[in-house]
């Protein structure tokens, strides 16, 4: 039609100049960014929900003892927020995929272990950070009695989930708490299983849309909407699976505070 039709209720439509282009892009890149901004903390949401806060976060400030988190992860860093203890972060930034081992716990363990060599050597030098408790963690997921990091693909992450609904995967995490002035430390590992229904091809499809799921271990996304209508029990704790055992944080502080 020359004039408008029955959507802009008769009236011509307004004509198409470059500053509302630019308006009309820049809402759409706004709702874009909010959609991002929306999933992109899904498991720190489901966090808030998993964890209390606890006993240890008091020891630690009574003893004037600093947390440094050697971990670039989202989610743990919420887990330590949730648990009420205050922590700065370290990122490790070492080559992952250069250590390998057939053995889930063993691999986990050693880099937790590469991991705090990595943070170590970096603030070393920092001794008038006074008492400092250094945190590093790692988790792989084992399917099918094989070890699944994160995706490479998209391809391989659709692999993965759909997996997930025929066997249960499992979660193979260590957390290791190295005290900086006496350079003794303690690690635990620890397992945990989920149990899923199969999953619709259009769920798996969704959620690998989304990206989120190629920065998890084995592409594992436990705490998505889309994927929790098909969990039936987790034999272990929420936050294991997510990354960072809060009763093993808490043990293991407790050695030292």
């Amino acid at each position: 039609m020359s004039g408008g039709d029955s959507r802009d209720g008769g009236q011509p439509r307004p004509q198409s100049t470059p500053r509302r282009r630019m308006r009309s892009a820049f809402r759409r890149t706004t709702v874009r960014a909010r959609g991002v901004l929306e999933r992109a903390p899904v498991r720190a949401r489901a966090m808030s929900r998993a964890v209390s806060p606890s006993a240890v976060a008091e020891r630690l400030r009574e003893a004037s003892a600093r947390v440094i988190l050697g971990s670039g992860s989202a989610t743990r860093r919420a887990i330590l927020t949730r648990m009420g203890i205050d922590y700065v972060v370290e990122k490790p930034d070492i080559d992952e995929r250069a250590i390998r081992f057939d053995d889930p716990a063993v691999l986990v363990e050693a880099l937790a272990r590469a991991k705090a060599r990595a943070v170590v050597e970096r603030v070393r030098d920092d001794a008038s950070e006074g008492r400092r408790l250094l945190i590093t963690c790692d988790q792989v997921v084992v399917h099918r009695g094989v070890i699944r990091e994160k995706p490479s693909s998209a391809a391989e992450a659709r692999e993965f989930i759909r997996g997930y609904g025929v066997d249960p995967p499992s979660t193979v995490g260590s957390v290791m708490v190295t005290d900086l002035s006496s350079g003794e430390s303690a690690l635990e590992v620890d397992v945990n299983t989920v149990v899923f229904a199969p999953f619709p091809e259009d769920v798996v499809n969704a959620i690998v849309d989304e990206g989120e799921c190629m920065y998890c271990a084995g592409g594992l996304m436990v705490e998505h909407p889309m994927l929790q209508p098909y969990l039936t029990r987790i034999d272990g704790s929420m936050d294991g699976v997510m990354g960072l055992d809060a009763s093993v944080v808490e043990r293991l502080l407790s050695k030292f505070v």
